[in-house]
């Protein structure tokens, strides 16, 4: 199924991308989906546990699955002024 990624703060300077097009295995959970990305950078990893998540414009459960279409955000935390 295809799903959107929006990323935000060290994940977007990271990948150097506002938004991911991916397409996932149905049964998909917003942390697998977040697990993979940290696999293919591996630099990420501390912020996994501080990260929240959206689904639709709604915050959601790590183990939330995904479904055809979504619009997924990682939220790691930010500071600033």
């Amino acid at each position: 199924m295809n799903v959107t990624v929006k990323l935000f703060a060290i994940y977007q300077e990271t990948l150097g991308t506002e938004e991911l097009a991916l397409n996932v295995p149905d049964g998909t959970s917003v942390i697998a989906l977040l697990d993979s990305l940290l696999a293919k950078h591996p630099e990420l990893k501390p912020w996994r546990e501080l990260t929240r998540f959206g689904q639709n414009l709604t915050f959601v459960d790590p183990e939330t699955l995904l479904q055809e279409g979504d619009e997924v955000v990682f939220i790691p935390p930010v500071s600033g002024g």
